[in-house]
């Protein structure tokens, strides 16, 4: 692979890239970061949870902010890399600017949670439980068995490649952003079979439902990614900045999160500074952190230092190893790399320990099951029904037209359902399933 290629400035639709306009306001890269940020799917992550579920502390994230730090995170890191590369190929410098290439990653970055169900990651097993041990096991007799994998290994990192370049599944006619952020985005590019005994990082999770795998086939052939046959499907190689993108998450989501403990109390405030001072390294500074009275302060303080070692480490590494990841011979998350491996492993321990597993988190990612569980019943069952009764009918006028096509296949129908509670925030799936229930009527 090689750079000038993977940087085409294209979208759907174009036959040849764009042309640079100086005279621009806006690169097509920084176009591409707007329409993610206007669009609804991407509103809806307000109310979508990052790790405490329906937080009533306002100083707690959930996926909005956290994809707003995660971008802003992989904006300095696609600035910092973009610079040493501009350097190091001057065929790319005369069409892009450093500003171009943080804003591929910050685009990437900011989506990288778009197609996330409600509740956490809890809501995409409670997808595919519905329909491997659940009601929905009947429809496995209809499907392919990609298809079905699909569905009974529900990912919302698929399902969040299918919100950006599915028209019906993104709204106002499809986001069309550029090929290199949609490769940049797609940090597992393989599709849900086969599965991997010993996964390399891009082969952890899949990046595409089978509905839109020819459509990231054509995204790879126009970019010059490669293609690694598996069996009877493709693999591709990732796009370098897919690392970047991983690197921005992990950053955040390991110290931002620990960081939420620690503010709610969950985590030993003295046991967790001296995890952060090391990370932080040589960019924490005695005086100014002593300077500082209260805790809040304190925590604030450390993770803004320990996320600004990590970046500068990040985007070190990524240079170090970008001509590897160009002949598709570096497969690994850069940071596994890192120098403050030992740390970041313990900071993973507590958080583990303390905060994925505290009893109110527990309590509403079970509840969730039923919540996802009961409205996939009532949904599906009515798309799917070829005689629908009274009451599916009134299911039927509850969801978007689109969702319940009667010319698609009955996998398109049922991945289209998914998609739909998918993209319900935590609330109002609640007051959904609540209302469809009986257990509580709407209000006029």
């Amino acid at each position: 692979m090689n750079w000038k290629t993977l940087l085409q400035p294209l979208r759907e639709g174009d036959l040849e890239p764009r042309k640079h306009d100086p005279k621009s306001e806006r690169s097509i890269f920084e176009q591409d970061y707007d329409r993610i940020i206007f669009s609804t799917p991407f509103r809806r992550l307000q109310d979508k949870t990052q790790v405490i579920p329906l937080p009533e502390h306002d100083f707690v994230h959930n996926r909005l902010t956290h994809s707003i730090e995660v971008s802003s995170v992989g904006r300095t890191l696609g600035k910092i890399a973009g610079k040493q590369l501009l350097e190091a190929y001057p065929e790319i410098e005369s069409t892009l600017s450093v500003h171009d290439l943080g804003a591929i990653v910050a685009a990437a970055s900011l989506s990288h949670d778009i197609g996330n169900p409600p509740f956490g990651h809890s809501g995409e097993a409670a997808i595919g439980e519905f329909f491997s041990t659940g009601r929905g096991r009947s429809y496995k007799k209809n499907l392919s068995e990609t298809e079905w994998e699909d569905l009974i290994s529900f990912e919302g990192n698929a399902n969040g490649f299918r919100i950006l370049t599915n028209p019906y599944a993104s709204g106002n006619g499809g986001l069309r952003l550029t090929y290199p952020t949609l490769a940049a985005f797609t940090k597992y590019p393989k599709s849900s079979l086969p599965k991997i005994i010993s996964p390399k990082a891009s082969q952890k999770k899949f990046g595409f439902f089978q509905s839109e795998a020819a459509f990231f086939t054509g995204v790879a052939q126009k970019l010059g990614i490669e293609a690694v046959e598996l069996g009877s499907n493709q693999e591709y190689l990732r796009h370098p900045f897919a690392y970047l993108v991983e690197a921005a998450d992990d950053i955040c989501y390991q110290i931002i999160d620990f960081e939420d403990g620690l503010r709610l109390g969950w985590v030993d405030f003295n046991y967790a500074e001296s995890l952060l001072i090391k990370i932080a390294g040589e960019s924490f500074y005695d005086k100014n952190y002593n300077q500082l009275n209260s805790k809040e302060e304190k925590a604030g303080y450390l993770r803004a230092v320990a996320i600004n070692n990590l970046v500068k480490e990040m985007a070190a590494l990524f240079i170090k190893h970008e001509k590897q990841m160009l002949d598709g011979s570096f497969n690994q998350s850069l940071m596994s790399l890192s120098l403050f491996t030992d740390p970041l492993a313990e900071v993973k321990k507590i958080s583990l320990e303390k905060i994925y597993k505290a009893r109110q988190v527990l309590e509403i990612e079970a509840a969730g099951f039923e919540v996802i569980g009961g409205l996939l019943g009532f949904f599906v069952d009515a798309v799917l029904t070829e005689r629908p009764s009274q009451q599916e009918r009134k299911m039927l006028e509850l969801i978007p037209a689109e969702v319940k096509n009667k010319e698609m296949s009955d996998y398109c129908k049922l991945l289209n359902v998914c998609s739909y509670v998918a993209g319900l925030t935590d609330k109002h799936a609640i007051n959904l399933y609540r209302k469809l229930k009986g257990i509580e009527l709407p209000k006029w």
